[in-house]
């Protein structure tokens, strides 16, 4: 156990998307109108976040979700942020000092996430009008179902829904199955 700050924390979550590459999915998504943080009091307009946070930096969207679904991380991520107390949508009552029992280790994944941003650019171009916020809805509310149900036909059908709305991922699963081939050796 670690006694670390709120800010120690908050620090380290944005290592780890730093790392894990998560800038290249946001620029895309958000030039296509998908920004998760629209509307937030927090935002200053071509300057970004004002006011970090705990609950902004563990809230994942559903394509950064999808990232660390397919490595096999995002249980390490949901326990690293479950350790961590005071979290509210857009708020912080986290205080100022707390205990960590599993570190946040990150990994460089920045090439997956280049990959999907990839294909997010392409699906922009090919499919005029995509509605990205809704396909990172869909995408997101899968992965929790995955993670939430305890059925296994369920749960399969639930995997067999990421996949499918995943088809146009081509460049993401081709990185993706590199990187599982240099694991594996």
């Amino acid at each position: 156990m670690q006694v670390v700050s709120r800010l120690m924390v908050i620090d380290q979550g944005i290592q780890y998307l730093q790392d894990m590459g998560a800038d290249h999915v946001c620029k895309v998504c958000i030039a296509n109108g998908g920004s998760c943080c629209s509307g937030c009091r927090h935002l200053k307009d071509g300057v970004g976040c004002q006011l970090r946070n705990t609950s902004c930096t563990a809230w994942l969207c559903g394509f950064l979700k999808y990232v660390l679904y397919e490595m096999g991380l995002l249980q390490e991520w949901y326990d690293f942020w479950d350790q961590v107390p005071g979290q509210d949508f857009r708020e912080d009552f986290t205080p100022a000092f707390l205990n960590i029992h599993t570190p946040l280790v990150s990994y460089n994944i920045e090439a997956l996430s280049q990959a999907l941003a990839a294909d997010l650019e392409e699906l922009s171009r090919t499919h005029f009008g995509i509605n990205y916020i809704a396909l990172r809805e869909k995408i997101d509310k899968n992965i929790n179902q995955v993670y939430l149900q305890r059925n296994p036909k369920k749960r399969t059908k639930y995997i067999r829904k990421i996949q499918l709305l995943t088809t146009h991922f081509r460049q993401f699963k081709t990185t993706l199955a590199h990187f599982r081939e240099h694991v594996e050796h």
